[in-house]
């Protein structure tokens, strides 16, 4: 009997101590600097993976979309500058739909367009208004578990929802500090249960809705601690539910849980491994094993893997010393 009952005690020990530290993100790699040739970035923006792992990003002042593998190697570009089909005025988010087209938020055309995973054109809707269906820079682009699409109305401060091919069906939010009103409203990301998260840009906050606008909760404050923000910019959940949000002036990545308990972060100022400098997208693969995060101002995409933190040799002296 005793030796079951030390053996239940280590067993019971040696899963406390595995999760005594909380799991962390370290960095893994990096591609793309300053410049117009393929590979290379003028402020890349957010990011959007597709199902096959290729990374879609946002290359926003050089008004392109690029793609790549999962490590960074070129596959492909389109767009130039102008306004016709194809053509962007600044990108600000992306995000595939469940139909396999790349939707994307033409800033200063005042659209969404969507393309195939190619990059042939497929559709568009918006035209510059306070409208239904008008938008006054759209920025963050989601789809809910039912297939609408979700667009951040950035400086009509409000969040409009669509079919896929752009038919309105809803909105809310207004400008305000109010809870439900916004004060640019740039990124947005629906977690598994159709919770939709929105980073509000100028509360310093991260606010939660139904798939209908129903307010929900909120976190964050102005600051540097953890849990506070400076300019949260964008959002995304991963497949457990964590919320990622890139805090661009505090220049990290902050995560929690669903409801906004502070869980980790990485990151400081800087150009070297691992620091960021403005990060402005940030993407989680299904497994939530790999982040990508893209810079505003190093010009690159960074990723980074998550890394659990093992059993330290001193604790593993305390679960030795019940066995003596």
């Amino acid at each position: 009997m005793r030796r079951l009952m030390v053996s239940i005690t280590a067993a019971v020990l040696i899963a406390s101590v595995a999760w005594a530290s909380p799991p962390k993100y370290v960095y893994e790699g990096t591609w793309g600097c300053f410049g117009t040739n393929q590979g290379e970035f003028d402020h890349p923006g957010e990011i959007a993976l597709a199902a096959n792992g290729h990374v879609y990003v946002a290359d926003s002042a050089n008004h392109r979309v690029q793609y790549f593998t999962a490590t960074g190697s070129f596959l492909g570009k389109w767009g130039s500058h102008g306004s016709g089909d194809g053509e962007f005025a600044y990108i600000g988010g992306l995000a595939f739909g469940p139909n396999g087209y790349l939707y994307v938020a033409d800033l200063d055309n005042h659209r969404v367009q969507y393309f195939t995973a190619a990059g042939s054109f497929s559709g568009k809707w918006g035209t510059r208004g306070e409208g239904e269906g008008e938008f006054n820079r759209p920025s963050g682009v989601a789809f809910s578990p039912n297939g609408n699409v979700y667009v951040c109305d950035e400086n009509n401060a409000r969040v409009q929802y669509f079919t896929p091919n752009g038919s309105y069906l809803g909105e809310w939010g207004s400008y305000g500090r109010e809870q439900g009103r916004f004060r640019w409203p740039l990124g947005i990301a629906v977690s598994p249960n159709g919770t939709l998260y929105v980073a509000d840009y100028l509360n310093d906050r991260i606010q939660y809705f139904t798939t209908s606008g129903s307010f929900l909760g909120a976190w964050g404050h102005t600051g540097a601690a953890n849990g506070a923000f400076q300019s949260p910019i964008d959002v995304d959940v991963g497949p457990a539910g964590t919320i990622f949000v890139a805090d661009q002036k505090n220049h990290r990545v902050q995560y929690f849980s669903p409801g906004g308990s502070y869980l980790g972060k990485w990151g400081t100022m800087g150009s070297g491994e691992g620091e960021l400098r403005d990060p402005s997208g940030l993407a989680v693969t299904s497994s939530s094993l790999r982040v990508y995060v893209a810079e505003y101002w190093n010009d690159r995409v960074q990723y980074f893997k998550y890394a659990n933190v093992g059993v330290t040799p001193a604790s593993l002296g305390r679960v030795k010393a019940l066995f003596r």
